[in-house]
């Protein structure tokens, strides 16, 4: 799996380049779970500077955008320990747009630059299986992520994202993260930081729900 480079140049490793992608097995006859992985790798590249015109996306008042931010940041202890200035500082480098219901905001099995933070609204986040079938596997609600485990890894997209309800995003994407990471190196370990602590959580909570369904199996004592 291929590590971006600005985050080796954040750990002070060198960047390689990636290695060539191989072919992966199908894995249609595996057990069929809302979570198997049908491995296809695709190359549909959509960065946020495309995607973004596609969703006609709306400015958002960036005032309020990032007091939007900042209320959802500085419920996080540490983000909040970096005090209210150096928050505006972070709040700065995102982007806030707004959406109508229905938009489909991220595609499964696409790749993407950017990552999302719901201010306002519900997502539904799905899953199509081989079957044709769509597995609902949450709803993301102000104050969660979307997106940041392609950014963090360049990998596909595990499940598509639309909007339930007219949605505020505070939107990074790699470009301003390059930035961040050049001009307020302590603040972008801050940021991956959180970013990283939130998707320790939903590993958590997904990992928590499969267990609940392998209890079902038959044959599960």
């Amino acid at each position: 799996m291929a590590v971006p480079a600005f985050l080796l140049r954040l750990i002070g490793w060198p960047a390689r380049p990636a290695p060539p992608a191989r072919a992966k097995p199908d894995d249609s006859g595996y057990y069929a779970t809302q979570f198997v992985d049908r491995h296809e790798d695709t190359r549909l590249y959509v960065p946020w500077s495309h995607r973004a015109p596609d969703l006609r996306a709306r400015p958002y008042d960036t005032a309020l955008g990032q007091a939007d931010l900042l209320r959802v940041l500085g419920q996080d202890r540490a983000m909040a320990a970096l005090g209210a200035k150096n928050l505006g500082v972070l709040a700065h480098y995102l982007e806030y747009v707004e959406l109508d219901a229905g938009k489909r905001i991220i595609g499964q099995d696409e790749q993407g630059d950017y990552l999302l933070i719901v201010l306002k609204g519900a997502i539904a986040e799905e899953r199509a299986q081989p079957s044709g079938a769509k597995v609902r596997l949450g709803e993301a609600r102000t104050g969660d992520l979307l997106g940041e485990l392609s950014v963090l890894d360049g990998g596909t997209r595990f499940c598509s994202c639309t909007a339930l309800s007219p949605v505020t995003l505070a939107v990074l994407a790699a470009p301003q993260l390059e930035r961040l990471l050049a001009e307020e190196p302590r603040l972008a370990a801050a940021m991956l930081a959180w970013v990283a602590k939130r998707l320790s959580m939903r590993l958590r909570q997904v990992s928590a729900r499969l267990s609940v369904l392998l209890t079902r199996l038959p044959g599960h004592p």
